[in-house]
């Protein structure tokens, strides 16, 4: 059975633990080309939208339709979250 948001319980009660919940993929971009820069991301996840003329709205159109290129882009997102939290550098 799945757990689904009530009105007596929110969305966000549901999944406390996932720090990608209710975070949109265009707030996840636009952190990751913000913190790298669009020719550092284009060198740690190897996809065109990020090499050559890169764009938050090409990034976008891109990984909705293409699953496991969103992964890659989620996990570094991840990734740079638990290093601003140990107060490292990327």
């Amino acid at each position: 059975m799945t757990e689904r948001a009530t009105p007596a319980q929110p969305a966000l009660a549901i999944q406390p633990a996932n720090p990608l919940h209710g975070v949109t993929l265009e707030a996840i971009v636009t952190a990751l080309a913000a913190h790298y820069g669009w020719d550092e991301l284009g060198q740690r996840i190897a996809i065109r939208c990020f090499v050559s003329e890169p764009s938050v709205a090409s990034s976008l159109k891109f990984l909705r339709k293409t699953p496991w290129a969103r992964e890659k882009v989620e996990s570094l997102y991840l990734f740079m979250l638990r290093q601003q939290r140990r107060g490292g550098k990327v």
